[in-house]
């Protein structure tokens, strides 16, 4: 059985200014995907046929065919639909439900 809930860490800059680089976000891997949802997907191989990495992208709108157009909210960086088509809708891994509050670092001093 897979485990329903998860974290993911953004690296990158493609999702600026909703997600920051080093972001961690909690993920739902049951959750049905809508239009506007943020989701964790995997982008078919680049153009060497080389696998990419799993990506946090915006889920635009879903098309006719089922799959999903997707996008980045940073219009200057990362790869979308623009880029690659359309992802089948298997692609989409997971949908973001939240964002984690960063980590204060503190530090202790002895007295």
């Amino acid at each position: 059985m897979m485990v329903r809930w998860g974290l993911v860490r953004v690296t990158g800059r493609s999702m600026l200014p909703t997600l920051r680089d080093g972001d961690l976000l909690v993920i739902d891997r049951r959750r049905a995907p809508r239009a506007g949802d943020v989701a964790v997907v995997r982008l078919p191989p680049d153009g060497h046929g080389r696998p990419r990495p799993l990506s946090v992208k915006r889920l635009a709108h879903r098309e006719s065919d089922g799959g999903w157009w997707i996008d980045s909210d940073n219009p200057a960086e990362g790869v979308t639909s623009f880029d690659v088509g359309a992802v089948e809708a298997s692609a989409v891994r997971a949908v973001v439900i939240g964002r984690l509050p960063p980590l204060r670092r503190t530090s202790v001093t002895r007295r």
